[in-house]
């Protein structure tokens, strides 16, 4: 008797169990979502932001990584590094210089600023990667690099999407936020401006956009949900 006693609470511990783990995995599964819609989460907008910021500064830590290799691979010359023409393809964007200047935005000008660079560096560092691929010099951990900060961009895109959904939801902001980056800020990779757009200011101009977005996305968190971490 008391060995089917301990049968029967062994069979209902591991139906528990995979009950309870069914249940982790389902979670884990689950998309994330802004308004509630069925079988996906719902995160505050704190929380967004929290992990669009991580997000962002894992990016920007990759961009500096790269940047340095780059440098180590192709310009081993300070007098190299100098005559750099660094001419970002983003600069048209319009974007606000210093911290003040970021605070006094409307949020929805902000919100549109860091989704217009994001749109605007999908296609460069995909075909950055692909030049990459071609330089026997330039090992493979770094090459996937460059792979991984353009999954990165579109990735992080989708994210800040979600967050000024949620913002509009919440009506934070309005619904006229647009993520359309002026036609001079999307070179087609066959124009003579593409061309010319050296590798090493590519990875200049990103590292500094991509600094600039996780600054953008602090200042907007700390503006609209200051309570939490600011």
């Amino acid at each position: 008797m008391p060995g089917n006693i301990r049968s029967v609470s062994a069979v209902r511990v591991v139906l528990l169990c995979l009950v309870f783990c069914r249940r982790l995995t389902s979670i884990g599964a689950a998309p994330i979502c802004t308004n509630g819609q069925a079988g996906c989460h719902v995160l505050s907008l704190a929380n967004l932001f929290d992990r669009v910021i991580q997000h962002s500064a894992r990016m920007h830590g990759i961009s500096n990584d790269l940047h340095s290799e780059f440098e180590q691979y192709f310009l081993p010359s300070k007098n190299q590094v100098g005559r750099v023409s660094r001419n970002c393809h983003t600069s048209t964007i319009l974007t606000p210089n210093g911290k003040e200047n970021a605070q006094r935005m409307a949020r929805e000008e902000l919100t549109e600023v860091i989704l217009k660079l994001l749109v605007a560096w999908g296609d460069p560092l995909w075909h950055f990667h692909q030049s990459m691929a071609h330089h026997h010099d330039f090992n493979n951990f770094s090459s996937n690099k460059a792979l991984e900060m353009s999954d990165m961009v579109h990735e992080l895109r989708k994210g800040v999407e979600k967050v000024a959904e949620k913002m509009q939801m919440l009506g934070i902001i309005s619904n006229s936020v647009s993520s359309q980056a002026s036609p001079e800020a999307l070179l087609p990779s066959d124009s003579a401006e593409w061309r010319l757009m050296k590798d090493y200011d590519l990875l200049y101009c990103f590292r500094r956009d991509s600094n600039k977005v996780q600054n953008y996305l602090k200042i907007l968190k700390c503006r609209i949900v200051p309570e939490h971490g600011c």
